[in-house]
């Protein structure tokens, strides 16, 4: 009776937090469901605007992102969000940033090119044929965006990274920038044979990782560097790699970067 007690009174503070933390998402921030046929899912999707957006007639660059319960919202986080609104906030960023919720348990499923022996997945042309052919031209037929691929970016970390580097490799003509911060290259090492066999890579590059992050990230990254090396010159200055010291795989690392990452890349 004691034990049920305690877990009841756990439960309910658990709860009480949880409804308790307030959204940290700025007024620039809004969310939209819409339907994945080539998921079989609906989808909510986040979406950032510029502050000068409902004053001005431009047309803006789009960067697609993945895991929006972590970018905008610590309410929605797991461990703590990426601030990617307030931090274009204060840069007066002309940017729109699209944030597609990741599926839960379908996440790795999700997000990977290949299935993996251990951990399943392998659905990510599925979920980047709805990116490119069910939400942005729905994003591009609601809002003012440049819709070319040089003015078309996708970024994510972990997953998010590894299939942001895939579909530069897919979708050549749609995605023309590619942030990806510690991408999981382990859990699909056919990302490597796909890359010797891609004839000519035209997007322009940011990487980023911790050198804490386990021993194989590092030496993944740099096996890519080399074969991105075998396809153009470095002096095109097109692919740019960061290494933090003591950086860690977390929210953090991901979101004191995103700044240099994106005034880089656009």
């Amino acid at each position: 009776m004691i034990r049920r007690l305690a877990l009841l009174i756990t439960l309910f503070f658990t709860i009480a937090k949880t409804f308790s933390q307030q959204s940290t998402a700025t007024k620039q921030v809004s969310t939209f469901m819409i339907e994945a046929p080539q998921l079989k899912a609906t989808k909510k999707i986040w979406i950032y605007l510029p502050k000068n957006y409902t004053t001005s007639k431009k047309r803006y660059p789009v960067i697609y992102m993945h895991d929006a319960q972590n970018l905008f919202d610590a309410k929605t986080s797991f461990v703590g969000e990426w601030n990617i609104d307030e931090k274009l906030d204060s840069l007066n960023a002309q940017v729109i940033v699209i944030g597609i919720e990741h599926g839960n348990e379908k996440r790795i499923d999700e997000l990977t090119p290949y299935k993996n022996a251990k951990y399943g997945g392998g659905n990510a042309d599925n979920y980047l044929d709805f990116i490119v052919k069910t939400l942005k031209p729905e994003i591009d037929k609601k809002y003012r965006t440049k819709t070319n691929t040089k003015n078309t970016g996708i970024m994510g970390s972990s997953l998010g990274g590894l299939v942001s580097y895939y579909a530069i490799l897919k979708y050549p003509m749609v995605f023309g920038r590619a942030g990806v911060f510690s991408p999981s290259f382990w859990i699909n090492p056919e990302i490597y044979t796909l890359m010797e066999n891609t004839p000519k890579l035209k997007a322009k590059i940011y990487f980023l990782c911790g050198d804490n992050e386990g021993e194989g990230m590092v030496s993944d990254l740099n096996k890519m560097d080399l074969l991105i090396a075998d396809k153009r010159c470095d002096c095109t200055n097109m692919t740019k790699t960061k290494i933090i010291k003591g950086g860690q795989h977390n929210e953090k690392l991901w979101r004191d970067g995103f700044v240099k990452a994106y005034i880089w890349l656009f």
